[in-house]
């Protein structure tokens, strides 16, 4: 077979990465930003929330977008529209400003995940989708990761915090060309998918939806709310993001200003911390899915792993509270990442509940409840450091965002298709054959 679909999701991979790395910037050029504008650490949270209102006020029209028009034209659009947004926050000449492009590279940046989860549906088959969803959602702490080192190394190569953002929104521009040339909505339509791959996941696609009983059509975002299963998914990304959301957002000023670190060493260190989050985010997926391959339950699978998870994070999570020491803190901070980033299994989920018809709309009612998480933390945590001047209920916040996503890990059935099932053929007695 061509195995198109893998090298597609090698450039989501690469285009979540970027994702990340744009809107990880503010985090690491912090120190500097709050210097030439001198704000406060409650402004401070103001600004990095700016993004999350709108990215999670996007995420169901987004969904839907996609869902109606199909995902490339979604992420050629959004790599346009947040490079160009980012360049401009490079520009900003006050704190509004920078607010207001921060805020519009949440818009632009809404399509990715949801579009991501969509083509999970639509290129992958079954057994496949927890690698799918977990190369995909592994270029957020890839991202992170790479993201700390690349702005910390171009603001020290062009002197300024500016010309580090306006280069990355550059680059971003450019990956939409070619993702618009490296993205079809359906493998019928991708011109390297050849007859054997098209033939195999034709076939896959067939015998899933005879199995669930599909009825091949769209029910809609209402639909799922009357069920348990949607909403513990909306909860369980919703206290996973509450956890990333914030290390990603007050890590490194958490570094800098609790543990000492200066820039240098606050991207070296992000790098570690996050990439350790990317390394357990693969090792995840691929575990996941041997184990359903080896004949285990998705229901067991999906429970044991994502559940030892979360008791690892929220565990990781006491420890930075209570052992001092700086070594200890990055050390504890990389064990809660890689094990976090196990939940991005999460982005399977929709396609689970909702097949390919519904996979865009349930992964933006997904994400908007991850992005609630997002908007809220920068802003809790601002606050909180601001009126304690420490960082120890801050981190304890983190804590009960991870008993939260651990609780919804284990309530969610993985193993029930939620969409709309067809009608059984009926017979009629003594009808002739």
């Amino acid at each position: 077979m061509s195995n198109t679909r893998w090298r597609m999701f090698a450039l989501l991979l690469l285009l979540v990465t970027v994702n990340y790395v744009d809107r990880g910037s503010l985090s690491v050029a912090l120190p500097a930003i709050k210097e030439d504008f001198h704000i406060s650490a409650e402004v401070t949270g103001l600004l990095l929330s700016a993004f999350f209102w709108a990215y999670a006020a996007m995420q169901i029209p987004a969904g839907w977008l996609i869902d109606r028009f199909g995902p490339r034209k979604l992420i050629t659009a959004a790599c346009t529209g947040w490079g160009t947004a980012t360049a401009l926050s490079g520009m900003a000449p006050n704190i509004g400003t920078m607010a207001v492009a921060r805020g519009l590279i949440g818009v632009t940046e809404a399509p990715i995940m949801p579009a991501g989860g969509k083509l999970n549906a639509v290129f992958l088959t079954e057994k496949e989708r927890g690698r799918g969803a977990t190369i995909l959602d592994a270029g957020a702490p890839l991202g992170s990761a790479v993201g700390g080192i690349a702005i910390a190394a171009l603001i020290g190569a062009t002197g300024s915090w500016r010309w580090a953002f306006i280069i990355a929104g550059a680059v971003t521009v450019l990956l939409g060309i070619w993702a618009w040339r490296a993205i079809r909505d359906t493998p019928e339509e991708h011109p390297k998918v050849d007859e054997a791959e098209r033939e195999y996941l034709v076939s896959a696609h067939r015998e899933e939806n005879a199995r669930h009983q599909s009825t091949g059509e769209r029910a809609g975002l209402v639909y799922y709310m009357k069920y348990r299963s949607f909403w513990a998914m909306c909860a369980g990304w919703l206290g996973f993001n509450g956890v990333f959301y914030g290390l990603l957002t007050w890590g490194p000023l958490f570094l800098s200003e609790s543990k000492g670190f200066e820039l240098e060493a606050i991207g070296w260190s992000t790098f570690a911390i996050f990439g350790s989050g990317f390394v357990g985010e693969i090792i995840g997926g691929q575990l996941a899915d041997r184990l359903k391959e080896k004949g285990y339950g998705t229901n067991r699978v999906m429970r044991s792993l994502l559940g030892f998870a979360g008791m690892c994070v929220v565990a990781g999570l006491v420890g930075v509270v209570l052992m001092p020491s700086p070594l200890a803190a990055v050390l504890l901070l990389s064990t809660v990442l890689f094990f976090l980033r196990w939940v991005g299994l999460f982005w399977s989920v929709p396609s689970i509940l909702g097949g390919r018809e519904d996979a865009g709309v349930l992964g933006g009612a997904m994400n908007l409840a991850g992005n609630i998480s997002g908007f809220v933390t920068p802003m809790a945590v601002g606050f909180i450091v601001g009126a304690t001047g420490a960082y120890t209920w801050a981190l304890l916040y983190f804590v009960g965002a991870g008993v939260i996503m651990t609780a919804a890990v284990l309530i969610l059935d993985y193993s029930k298709r939620l969409a709309p099932k067809a009608a059984p053929l009926s017979t009629t007695k003594g009808a002739s054959v």
